[in-house]
């Protein structure tokens, strides 16, 4: 069983980003302007080692160690294509792939394909507009997969599930949308398979990431995410964070609550598709850090004005993956994500903070082990010679 933290690469310099915000800009200026916006809010958070440059092969060397000596077998890394090409992919490319078997590690991608929104932060009084767009027609579809192909399925640590590469997907209805229509979806997905056949992929695992809401695909079908999933042929689902899925409501909604929702909704999405389900744990949720400091909190405005989760401790989170160890000992699910290594801005990260430390990330070891150990055996010999 292979526990994969989502990963969220915004914390370098990109130059769409320094075009948007101004030289020098990362998603840490979000995270160090944060500050509480009402009675008993848990800000500001501030990493433990410090606003680091993810793209630096160093640094990106230490959360490598830190993960895999802590029981995280695999990074699925938030993968974008905008306007002809990837988008945040320093990280992975410049930092991650050149040592991820040094450190024993794994990546796969999850294909974030939604729109790109003026939400760093957003300002209430003004209208939320897109910087880049998620949809992609066929030429565009075939250029990103066929770059995805090319530059990293056949990396060695590419994970992959039953000898497959796994890619998921984040949105099934842009996906339609671009594409202009559940039937062009399922020849675009059909094609993909067969050019990453010719690369010496014979089969790939196609994820889903699933949501409560109701996808609207085009012709003018009726149809509902189970009916996609069986229609275009993913071959399993799993979900990005609790709050996709799960009422938040009260302003500050403790985890435990959360967490008996996200119990029962492993079950009920399980018996929902016909093909395997990966459960989700969620560290946290607080996308504050998103919003205009100087603005009133309102979380009738929605995203990223939201309730949070409150009480988000590392013995929370460990009662969590108590309860997702038996759910995966009884469906024999072979991976679990987690939400997430480091979504700073939407609270909800493993990585070492001020308050909690290494808290959640022992966490993890202690409910499974190095897990890692199943499924990369070498692991053990990794960490030492990274840990003398």
């Amino acid at each position: 069983m292979t526990v994969a933290a989502y990963y969220f690469p915004n914390y370098h310099l990109d130059p769409r980003n320094e075009q948007w915000h101004g030289e020098g800009w990362t998603e840490w200026e979000l995270l160090k302007q944060a500050g509480p916006r009402f009675e008993g809010h848990q800000q500001p958070r501030v990493p433990a080692h410090g606003y680091e440059d993810e793209a630096d092969p160093a640094v990106m060397g230490e959360k490598m160690t830190l993960a895999a000596t802590h029981g995280v077998d695999a990074f699925l890394f938030d993968w974008y294509w905008y306007s002809g090409r990837p988008y945040l992919e320093r990280p992975l490319e410049e930092a991650f792939m050149p040592g991820a078997l040094a450190h024993g590690m794994k990546f796969a991608l999850m294909w974030a394909n939604h729109d790109w929104t003026n939400i760093h932060p957003w300002k209430s009084a003004t209208p939320a507009t897109n910087l880049e767009l998620g949809t992609v027609d066929a030429a565009q579809f075939e250029a990103a997969t066929d770059y995805i192909i090319e530059r990293y399925f056949s990396h060695p640590a590419y994970l992959r599930l039953g000898g497959r590469p796994y890619l998921s997907i984040y949105s099934v209805a842009t996906l339609i949308d671009g594409l202009g229509g559940v039937d062009q979806t399922k020849a675009a997905l059909d094609g993909l398979r067969v050019r990453a056949a010719r690369a010496g992929h014979p089969d790939i695992h196609l994820n889903l990431v699933c949501r409560e809401k109701t996808a609207l695909p085009q012709d003018g079908i009726a149809m509902n995410e189970e009916a996609l999933v069986d229609r275009l042929g993913f071959d399993s689902v799993t979900s990005y964070v609790w709050v996709h899925h799960y009422a938040m409501p009260n302003l500050q909604t403790p985890y435990r609550e959360m967490l008996d929702q996200a119990e029962e909704g492993w079950d009920t999405l399980a018996g929902r598709y016909h093909v395997p389900f990966f459960p989700n744990v969620t560290v946290g949720w607080d996308p504050s850090p998103r919003t205009v400091q100087s603005d009133r909190y309102n979380p009738d405005l929605g995203y990223p004005h939201t309730n949070v989760i409150s009480d988000a401790t590392p013995e929370q989170f460990g009662r969590a993956l108590e309860k997702v160890r038996s759910f995966v000992r009884k469906t024999e699910a072979p991976l679990i994500t987690i939400n997430a290594w480091n979504e700073w801005t939407e609270g909800s990260y493993l990585e070492p903070d001020t308050v909690h430390g290494t808290g959640h990330l022992e966490q993890i070891r202690r409910v499974f082990g190095l897990a890692s150990s199943k499924a990369r055996p070498n692991v053990h010999t990794m960490s030492a010679e990274v840990n003398p």
